[in-house]
């Protein structure tokens, strides 16, 4: 005769996955390094987790979003470590991967009536913000499906690796800030472990994570977008060339003109940024500006030490360029 075990258990023993979450959040606050960010509103400390600083609002989400999202193989999702043109990035890719989309139904570009984080929502701060379980159909009106990321590259669900693509206190000083970036206390960050995931994931997988430089951005934007194209597998066409389509998108894109549409100056974004915000000046090299001697210097330091033998170079200035 077989043996079974049976155990009848109420339905108010029975866990549910949010619940798990919930539970698994609470623990994680009590164990996890904890710092201060670079804000003392509430909710604002930081967690250090699966080596990258997270706030407490934010690490729900997270692992909602590691645990239960599921990438296909025409997924696109641009990541980016915070404050480094994400929102240069998400317009450029929306309006290269959708061109003909917009050409095809007869409609302007989106980006004219919409900020580029509303078109391209953040996984881990939007989509999984309040449902771990969200309708992903209702979320992209576009395909394929575009997203967007500050999680580190380790981090990401192993579903997006094996695809095939893939009311406020007043502000920290700028030294405090300056400190606290340096020991890699800030969302996302540490930032040098952040850009070096993906570098090096990158340089394994070519055809797989395209890597892009904002200086490169600024510097030859009409190149980079063919290369964008290319790697999203919607190349330009000779007539698109011919008719001006890339200097177009360029120009729809640019941090001049994004930053003078009406959609951008107002209003506040989910997280109560206001939209103005995510457009400063946009201009590589400004931030000798701003820092001291003493501050450049240690920055120097610190890039050497992070950046050497991993072949990544960074050009912080027109005249400079740092490994």
């Amino acid at each position: 005769m077989d043996t079974h075990t049976t155990t009848t258990t109420s339905k108010a023993e029975i866990a549910s996955p949010i619940q798990d979450v919930d539970d698994e959040v609470q623990h994680l606050l009590q164990i996890l390094p904890k710092e201060e960010g670079w804000t003392s509103a509430p909710g604002m400390s930081l967690y250090f987790y699966q080596g990258f600083w997270c706030s407490a609002n934010d690490l729900k989400p997270v692992i909602s979003f590691q645990t239960h999202f599921q990438a296909f193989d025409s997924d696109v999702v641009v990541a980016s470590f915070p404050k480094c043109g994400t929102t240069w990035l998400k317009a450029l890719t929306f309006s290269t991967l959708y061109r003909s989309q917009f050409a095809r139904d007869g409609i302007e570009n989106p980006l004219l009536n919409f900020t580029p984080h509303q078109l391209v929502p953040f996984l881990e701060h939007d989509v999984y913000r309040n449902n771990p379980f969200p309708n992903l159909e209702n979320v992209c009106v576009y395909k394929p499906r575009l997203f967007a990321t500050h999680v580190p590259h380790a981090s990401l669900p192993a579903s997006v690796k094996d695809s095939k693509y893939q009311s406020q206190e007043p502000p920290l000083s700028l030294d405090e800030a300056f400190d606290k970036f340096y020991r890699g206390i800030y969302l996302a960050g540490p930032f040098f472990e952040h850009v070096l995931g993906y570098w090096k994931a990158s340089q394994e997988n070519p055809n797989k994570i395209l890597f892009l430089k904002y200086e490169d951005l600024k510097q030859d934007i009409s190149c980079q977008l063919k290369h964008l194209a290319m790697f999203l597998e919607v190349p330009f066409t000779e007539d698109e060339e011919r008719q001006g389509v890339v200097e177009e998108i360029a120009k729809v894109c640019s941090f001049e003109n994004l930053k003078e549409l009406q959609v951008n100056k107002k209003g506040l974004s989910r997280v109560g940024v206001p939209h103005k915000d995510y457009f400063r000046k946009g201009k590589v090299g400004d931030w000798s500006n701003y820092l001291t001697p003493s501050m450049v210097e240690r920055l120097d330091k610190l890039i050497h030490e992070k950046l050497d033998n991993s072949s990544l170079t960074f050009k912080l200035s027109s005249k400079t360029s740092m490994a």
